[in-house]
Parts: C-alpha cells; sequence; structure tokens
C-alpha cells in the first residue's frame, strides 16, 4: 500500500474515532442560490427549481445569500464541498459574482443563472434572464396611459449594484421621457425593499404633495410605496410595479396598485435546471449563454389569471 493511501485510510479512521463530522456527499445534488425569500420573487425561483430538480431525480441544497457577496461565495464553496452536480443561482452582484462564478467553474461545477446576469461571458454555461427592458417598456406605456400622459411623478429604483435596476430605468425613461409633461420630481433607490420603500415614499411625499404617480423597479418597492400613500390617504396616486407578486395582484385587484410587470420568475428557474440536467447527463450546452424571457403587462384586465409569477389559463 502507498504511504499516501495508507495516511488518507489513517485520518479516515481517526476522524471516526473522534466523532469529527465527515463531508457529506450527494450523489446528484444540485445547488440553489438566491436572495432572500423574504422576496416572494426569490422564494419562487427557489421554489421553481427545487421543484423540478426533485422531479427530475436530483438531490437539493437551497441556500440564500441576502445580497452579500462574501456569503454567496461561502455558499458556492459549500456547493464545492458537497460535490454538487450544477449550481443555479440568481447572483449578488454583476461584477461581485463573476470570481465566485468562476470558482466553480474551476472546480468542475456548472453555474445557470436565473434573473441577473453577470459582467463576464464564457464564466457560467447560461444566464436566463427576463428581458427587462422589454418590461420595463411595457410598464412605462401602461404608466403614461394610466397618468393621462401629464403630470409629477416619482420612480423608485433597485439596488444600485444590480444590472437589472439600471435596465428597468433606462426602460422606463426611453418611454416616458417622451411625453414632455410627464415630469420627475424624486428619483430614488430603496433597494429593492418594501420598508424602505415606505420610509423614502412618506419623504418624497413631504417634499412634493402635488404627486400623482410612482413607477417603482419591483412589486416590494411598489408594496411599501402604496402602504405609504395609503397611510398618508392619498388614494389617487397611481402606481405601477414590476415583477408580477401575488401581493400586487390582489392590490390590482382591489383598486390599490394599477399595474405591474409579470417576468417568469418560477418557470426561469425551472428552465435553468433542464438545461443543468441536460448538461450534467450529456453534455448538452444551450444554444446561448444569454437567453431572454419577454415579460407581460398586468393590469386589470388579467390580473384574476397571475398566480406565483406564472399566468394560467
Amino acid at each position: 500500500m502507498k504511504l499516501t493511501r495508507r495516511l488518507t485510510l489513517a485520518a479516515f479512521a481517526g476522524a471516526l474515532a473522534m466523532g469529527t463530522a465527515m463531508p457529506t456527499f450527494a450523489a446528484d445534488l444540485i445547488a440553489i442560490i438566491t436572495p432572500a425569500h423574504d422576496n416572494p420573487f426569490f422564494k419562487a425561483e427557489a421554489v421553481g427549481a427545487e421543484a423540478k430538480a426533485k422531479e427530475l431525480g436530483y438531490e437539493t441544497l437551497v441556500m440564500t445569500h441576502d445580497d452579500d457577496a462574501n456569503k454567496q461565495s461561502e455558499m458556492i464553496d459549500t456547493a464545492i464541498g458537497r460535490g454538487a452536480k450544477a449550481i443555479i443561482l440568481d447572483n449578488a452582484g454583476a461584477d461581485a459574482s463573476v470570481a465566485a462564478v468562476k470558482k466553480a467553474k474551476d472546480a468542475g461545477i456548472p453555474s445557470f443563472l436565473i434573473d441577473r446576469e453577470i459582467n463576464a461571458t464564457g464564466v457560467a454555461v447560461a444566464q436566463i434572464v427576463s428581458n427587462n427592458y422589454q418590461g420595463a417598456q411595457l410598464g412605462a406605456q401602461e404608466f403614461a396611459k394610466l397618468m393621462g400622459e401629464k403630470g409629477n411623478y416619482v420612480e423608485l429604483v433597485g439596488k444600485e449594484s444590480d444590472t437589472n435596476a439600471g435596465i428597468r430605468s433606462q426602460g422606463y425613461h426611453d418611454v416616458i421621457d417622451d411625453y414632455p409633461e410627464l415630469k420627475s420630481v424624486a428619483k430614488q433607490s430603496a433597494n429593492w425593499s418594501q420598508t424602505e420603500a415606505y420610509s423614502k415614499m412618506e419623504t418624497i411625499l413631504q417634499a412634493n404633495p402635488n404627486i400623482k404617480g410612482v413607477i417603482s423597479g419591483n412589486d416590494t418597492m411598489a408594496m411599501g410605496a402604496i402602504a405609504a400613500l395609503q397611510a398618508a390617504g392619498r388614494k389617487d396616486v397611481i402606481v405601477v410595479g414590476f415583477d408580477g407578486s401575488n401581493d400586487v395582484r390582489d392590490s390590482i385587484k382591489s383598486g390599490g396598485i394599477k399595474a405591474t410587470v409579470l417576468q417568469p420568475a418560477y418557470a426561469q428557474a425551472q428552465l435553468a435546471v433542464e438545461q443543468a440536467d441536460a448538461y450534467i447527463k450529456n453534455k448538452t450546452m444551450p444554444k446561448e449563454e444569454k437567453q431572454l424571457m419577454d415579460c407581460v403587462l398586468i393590469n386589470a384586465d388579467n390580473s384574476g389569471k397571475l398566480e406565483t409569477f406564472a399566468l394560467t389559463n
């Protein structure tokens, strides 16, 4: 027996003797890493990915990085240590996540990104994202219509490190700026947070009591904004969101928020798992690394068909 093998066996026996925990490996494990599940969009991603993975016969490891790149890196290490066959990732920053995804690739583990892109190609096997620009234009067109093409409005922007926040804002402005009588009186980041959006909306409303509308970079911030407006007795202000959450669906149905834009979080996550399965079993690569999924406008006409970031028949 070679010395190295004797040492390895001795170390293993020693660990067992001392009761030391040994790494747990799954023969077919898919790691699913997203931001925190208190945002229903990210929870839907995790639920969709996990359901599809289990349907295809995989074990799953579901983790949340809370938009913390360091925590995300530790979770990638965990996935590597557990011998994951693939990683499904909604990342913690377009620049900050490149090194973590590359680390997984260097360890022989393919990554399939959902919702958010990274600022690199050839590192992940797939980047499956909503067509945020197309969706933002849909939302902006509906917003302009609801506003009667005039009036003062506020924009709530997402986390500045998130590429989607900038793309959505650009899509909004490429439509709204064509209407000279629509006047932006405030534009602030609420970091995708409902609590922060409530606080920001309170402050903005005090400084700009004559606002007529609010367009938000996501539904969670839209929910914070509508709560602050309602608390101030301002049921006249038009609010439009982006995501297609059940919370906003219910608000639309009750006459609160007026519209949102559905991005298919659940379907996106399931597609990522299907592509991971094809890669694991046959090394089949998707035709393109970057893949866009179109968004759908949700308003009073079709909100009754919306369920968990998907339209039902």
